[in-house]
């Protein structure tokens, strides 16, 4: 769950510089509107789609001009059927003009983000398996991604470098080995998730031995991870990770692991087709 003050703050932030990206020293095309025009717009998906990103298109809206009232259709984690309208908007033309792109954007992004975890959620139902992101995400768009993917219905692993710990091969190396690692992790920040990352079945015990929250299996095959959740017998949660796709997902989920993670959710996201239109 992603902190309510964190959120509040990306949605501005983000806001703020999308729109400083956009108009730059002024939208000279919304010049050619008369000023005092006044317009009514509808915002419409031309495909099935969830719902998200609403609270960055509001922001987006009032930083442009707080006259514009936007009218949502919909509840944030809606579904949408093609053609369906989102929102209806009212306000100054030149301001609804100038803010179309940078909110559209923020929705077509976020809502192809909730829409690809809602979709491959039915393939984990019976089982434990509870579907993760990554960090893998768009520089600049890590809250907003994972806000999206927790509206799609899955889960977030951790936020950044600062609220778990996530040992991988090369801290493992650098440390001095699986155990001296999670010793120091214990020191330096008592409480905070320790995850380690382990390519072996001996390396597995090695993390189980040191006391792992978390123990992500790297890659490994069906059956290794079966063995793993044998194995491990509920003393650490398990991760699956490496190479995870709608085709394998069932898959996975049925060796017992607690959670998969996929950097294809934020990483390979493709954006929703949405269109706005002026409407008399």
């Amino acid at each position: 769950m992603i902190p309510a003050e964190m959120l509040d703050a990306a949605i501005m932030a983000n806001a703020r510089a999308a729109l400083e990206e956009d108009i730059g020293s002024g939208d000279i095309t919304a010049g050619l509107i008369p000023a005092d025009a006044v317009a009514r717009a509808r915002v419409i998906t031309r495909e099935p789609m969830v719902l998200a990103g609403s609270p960055w298109a509001d922001a987006v809206f009032h930083l442009t001009d707080p006259r514009i009232l936007p009218q949502w259709m919909l509840e944030e984690g809606a579904r949408a059927e093609a053609n369906t309208t989102l929102l209806v908007l009212e306000g100054p033309a030149r301001s609804l003009l100038t803010a179309e792109r940078s909110a559209l954007n923020f929705l077509q992004l976020l809502s192809g983000t909730a829409t690809q975890v809602a979709r491959l959620l039915p393939l984990l139902e019976g089982t434990r398996a509870r579907l993760l992101d990554t960090r893998k995400t768009l520089p600049g768009l890590r809250i907003a991604q994972k806000y999206a993917v927790e509206v799609g219905g899955g889960k977030n692993h951790r936020l950044g470098l600062f609220d778990a710990f996530l040992i991988k091969e090369n801290h493992i190396i650098a440390a001095g080995g699986i155990g001296a690692a999670v010793h120091r992790a214990r020191e330096i920040a008592p409480g905070k998730p320790v995850e380690v990352e382990v390519e072996t079945l001996e390396e597995l015990d090695q993390a189980l031995a040191a006391g792992a929250d978390i123990i992500m299996l790297d890659d490994f095959s069906l059956d290794a991870m079966r063995r793993a959740v044998d194995h491990t017998a509920g003393r650490a949660r398990l991760e699956a990770s490496g190479g995870m796709s709608a085709a394998n997902l069932r898959l996975v989920a049925e060796t017992g692991v607690d959670y998969i993670s996929m950097g294809a959710l934020t990483k390979d996201v493709r954006a929703i087709d949405l269109s706005m239109r002026f409407i008399d």
